[in-house]
């Protein structure tokens, strides 16, 4: 048989994780699964509010600041900011009882329908989806995007591809949401561009920005709101406060050894399981190949763009230096002067990724001939836009169902009453922190935020294992490992829609059952590694940072 008449090589069974992906597509779209999920959580907090469901304990609380009148885009009317989690809030510890509240009340019913519009333009991930492919999308249209790819694939070992591309996802956390809107579709396009299955370069991607999310080998905006939690929770058993690198030795090590378990995962487990690529009608709306109406820029063209995109990368980030290094420049912290930590150049960093990537875009696109006029660098950013409108749909789905579980109380009801279960268990520390890291991994799939559940268990389990002998330094790294490998399984991460969306490009009936079994081995091993990390970091008395002991 010759190689002309040979059938494409069928794709390999991954068995218990195919049945997974069946049953998991066969669920209802998205939006109408949101949309039952929501009256689930009404039905459900109208019988626990008349059984009068209640917990009461200490939980960190955002200190109120004063509401100042904030003018929203065109708004002729102005809103109030009030406090909220961010770079810049304090906290608090105080006692509260937190009570079930039904959806079937006169301010349930009175929530739900004057706060649907809130609801969703207060949700940041539109605003941030926006925001951060504005840039991708000039650059792709310019070509851009796919010049970085073939230089990616040329100076990356073939067999570094998944690690470089899970470690770049690792530090992406530092700059907000971006790796999971840009750097997870150029993965994807990364691995079709040397002939790998797409999905394997989507999962890889989706593993190092949501699976290790909770440590990186920089310091960022997380780690400053985690250690003010931790420092007012280690006020009510007397401890002396922890500083932002109190878990920097153990992040870093976490970092490099869980982006190389990643990688194994993704060699080992998924790209087997997945089969060869063989292309498919949908490769090219990728933006990865070359299409009729956007034929691939290669040789002086190529090395023309590129050297315009240097040139305006470079005029790019002169300017962010500008705005940063001077002493009293605006990006720095205007009371202590710093750059990192709560400054506005860490809260700025998706908007500096954002220009950066528009600029070089619309460099690349005029010196490669791409783009002649100022109208090619609209019609880029409008055609990425265009795409958008399924997602949008779900995200208002999903900002509704996130609004009224939070109004239920729900999510915190669960948090203490499992918090307080396991602080009465009375086991040795050791077990206990295992313990914790399991009850973390649990509420990550109704609470996946790293900074609320903290708010709820620093005040409890601080204090706690400080009269264990365990330093909160501990304690808050035991935190980290608990709440990051079940990102990619929960139905409440934010931006599996989008993640849903980018396979579909590849595989025209993907859905959330596809992406659940990708992610479901790395989640698994991952959690496993990971925890045998710390148990393996705490027994050997490693510090978790610089002057910070792993036992008090």
């Amino acid at each position: 048989m010759t190689a002309a008449t040979a059938p494409a090589p069928a794709e390999k069974s991954g068995g218990f994780l195919d049945i997974i992906e069946k049953v998991g597509n066969k669920v209802p779209h998205p939006v109408l699964m949101f949309l039952y999920l929501i009256i689930g959580v009404i039905v459900l907090s109208a019988i626990l509010a008349i059984l009068g469901v209640s917990v009461t304990d200490q939980i960190a609380v955002p200190i109120p600041v004063a509401a100042d009148p904030v003018y929203v885009g065109g708004a002729i009317n102005p809103v109030f900011e009030g406090p909220g989690y961010g770079p810049d809030t304090h906290f608090e510890i105080q006692q509260t009882t937190i009570a079930i509240q039904s959806l079937i009340s006169i301010d349930g019913i009175r929530f739900m329908f004057s706060s649907f519009v809130s609801n969703f333009t207060g949700f940041s991930v539109v605003g941030v989806t926006f925001i951060a492919l504005l840039g991708a999308g000039v650059a792709e249209g310019a070509g851009l995007m796919d010049s970085l790819i073939r230089m990616l694939v040329r100076v990356s070992p073939a067999k570094l591809l998944s690690f470089i591309l899970i470690l770049v996802g690792v530090l992406s956390s530092v700059a907000s949401d971006a790796g999971y809107l840009i750097l997870i579709p150029l993965g994807a396009a990364a691995f079709m561009s040397v002939g790998r299955h797409p999905l394997a370069g989507l999962a890889a991607c989706f593993a190092g920005v949501a699976a290790i999310f909770g440590v990186n080998l920089l310091i960022g905006p997380n780690d400053a709101m985690l250690v003010e939690i931790t420092n007012e929770a280690l006020a009510l058993a007397g401890g002396q406060p922890i500083t932002i690198v109190s878990n920097l030795w153990f992040a870093i090590a976490s970092s490099i050894v869980l982006a190389v378990t990643a990688a194994i995962v993704s060699e080992k487990i998924i790209e087997p399981r997945l089969g060869p690529w063989t292309g498919g009608d949908t490769a090219a709306a990728t933006g990865a190949v070359p299409t009729p109406d956007k034929p691939v820029i290669e040789g002086a063209e190529d090395t023309k763009g590129l050297k315009w995109a240097g040139i305006a990368t470079l005029g790019a980030l002169l300017v962010v230096l500008l705005l940063t290094l001077p002493p009293g420049a605006p990006l720095r912290d205007p009371v202590t002067g710093e750059i990192v930590g709560q400054t506005p150049f860490m809260d700025s960093l998706l908007f500096i990724i954002t220009m950066t990537f528009l600029v070089a875009g619309v460099g690349y696109g005029y010196g490669s001939g791409r783009f002649k006029s100022s109208n090619d660098v609209i019609a880029a950013v409008v055609k990425t836009f265009s795409g958008l409108a399924g997602l949008i749909f779900m995200l208002l789905m999903i900002s509704q169902f996130i609004a009224i579980f939070n109004f239920s109380q729900l999510p915190n009801v669960i948090a203490v009453g499992l918090s307080q279960f396991l602080e009465t268990a009375g086991i040795g520390a050791l077990p206990l922190l295992v313990g914790l890291i399991v009850v973390i991994v649990a509420l990550d799939l109704i609470m996946p935020g790293l900074v609320p559940k903290w708010a709820i268990f620093a005040p409890i389990f601080v204090p706690l294992f400080v009269q264990l002998g365990v330093p909160a330094q501990t304690v808050l790294a035991a935190y980290r490992v608990g709440d990051s490998p079940f990102n990619t399984l929960t139905p409440l991460m934010v931006y599996l829609p989008f993640i849903v969306t980018v396979a579909q490009r590849y595989k025209k009936d993907a859905g959330i059952g596809t992406i659940i079994a990708l992610m479901l081995p790395y989640a698994l091993i991952l959690l496993a590694v990971w925890t045998v990390l710390f148990v393996v970091w705490y027994v050997v008395g490693l510090p978790m940072g610089p002057g910070y002991p792993v036992k008090l």
